[in-house]
């Protein structure tokens, strides 16, 4: 497969309501979207980089310049593309895992198009729908946070994540878990801990929570470790992980017992399937998290969580969890369930009027020789 040329197109979808974490408030997703033209067809893609770079180092608008100045070239030159050659080809180019991870799936969509075949069948998923859970952001007070929570459980979900950060953790926490029993319930803290807060992270474990998401520094795995001997309830880690030789050397230093799986976060589904690979050979479950993708992140995500080490539900969620109009069809919740697109590629496209609307910007890149 040769590569031709590329499109890079901005959307800006506005969220249904303000997604607020330790790291800020989203009003709005901005996204960019990749579609490449080989002589075998084309494939599309979404770059998952938010608008700053809080919380990985990359950024949109520097993700957007590394594709087009450093990676696309270096696929151009390719004479014969498939997914397997996709990091060769970027190998030299240091970082930058969520670009990468962007032309990865793009490659991955336009060659398992012209061969007829899924990207959950590709991957060796197992399941044709996937339990999922959804992510509850830090609310203004705790009558707004029961509302939410309330809200999720009602449309179905299997599962209610609630961001916390210092000053918003243990009472918002119990509030839920007495107003609403025992449902499966786990925290977030996008690291927003530091070391000296273990002790008062040990409250945690009077609510019966499923995990424990990232509270310390994503480079602090001691701090992880001495946490999770401490505790009862179960440390998974998310921002720590960038490879699976991270997540190899984090379950040997005992700093998690459970793995979020982002596949923008690692480079790309091929990565995000190795680190898959290296946690069940260990007995880690592991769950795929979100990063509030279009339709496009969303399906290819759902074929990732079809493996069988995705024992956990994940925060893919359904598209009117964030989205009353996306650059795709609706993805809708069935029994807390999302079905598993098993068409070939993502199994998603762009609708054409959709995507016009929400978009932004769009610029081509050709190959010049």
């Amino acid at each position: 497969m040769k590569l031709d040329k590329a499109e890079l197109r901005r959307v800006s979808l506005p969220l249904v309501t303000p997604f607020r974490t330790s790291l800020g408030t989203q009003h709005v997703r901005n996204a960019l979207v990749i579609r490449l033209v080989t002589d075998a067809g084309e494939g599309w893609a979404e770059c998952v980089a938010d608008d700053e770079p809080d919380y990985s180092p990359e950024y949109l608008e520097g993700a957007a310049d590394v594709i087009r100045r450093f990676l696309l070239p270096a696929l151009f030159a390719v004479e014969d593309l498939d997914p397997a050659g996709v990091a060769v080809a970027l190998d030299r180019f240091r970082g930058h895992p969520m670009a990468k991870a962007a032309v990865e799936m793009a490659v991955l969509d336009a060659f398992l198009r012209a061969k007829g075949v899924s990207l959950v069948r590709y991957l060796g998923g197992v399941r044709r729908s996937v339990a999922v859970g959804v992510s509850v952001g830090i609310t203004d007070t705790l009558d707004q946070l029961l509302d939410q929570v309330d809200k999720y459980l009602a449309a179905g979900y299997a599962r209610i994540k609630l961001k916390i950060e210092p000053g918003w953790d243990l009472e918002p926490v119990r509030v839920v878990r007495e107003t609403f029993g025992d449902i499966p319930l786990q925290v977030d803290a996008n690291a927003a801990y530091a070391p000296g807060e273990l002790r008062h992270l040990l409250g945690l474990d009077d609510f019966g929570l499923v995990l424990v998401e990232q509270p310390f520094a994503p480079d602090d795995l001691g701090a992880h470790a001495r946490l999770a001997a401490a505790m009862d309830t179960p440390i998974c880690l998310d921002e720590s992980i960038h490879s699976a030789a991270d997540a190899a050397r984090a379950i040997r230093a005992d700093a998690c017992s459970i793995i979020n799986i982002k596949p923008g976060r690692v480079g790309g589904y091929l990565e995000a399937r190795r680190i898959h690979d290296v946690a069940q050979a260990s007995g880690v479950p592991v769950w795929c998290g979100g990063m509030l993708e279009t339709g496009l992140g969303r399906a290819a995500n759902l074929a990732l969580a079809a493996l069988p080490g995705f024992t956990l539900p994940g925060d893919i969620s359904a598209t009117a969890r964030y989205y009353s109009e996306d650059i795709t069809v609706p993805f809708t919740l069935s029994d807390g369930h999302l079905a598993v697109p098993d068409t070939p590629g993502l199994g998603v496209l762009p609708d054409p009027d959709s995507l016009a609307r929400l978009s932004t910007t769009a610029e081509w890149i050709a190959r010049t020789t």
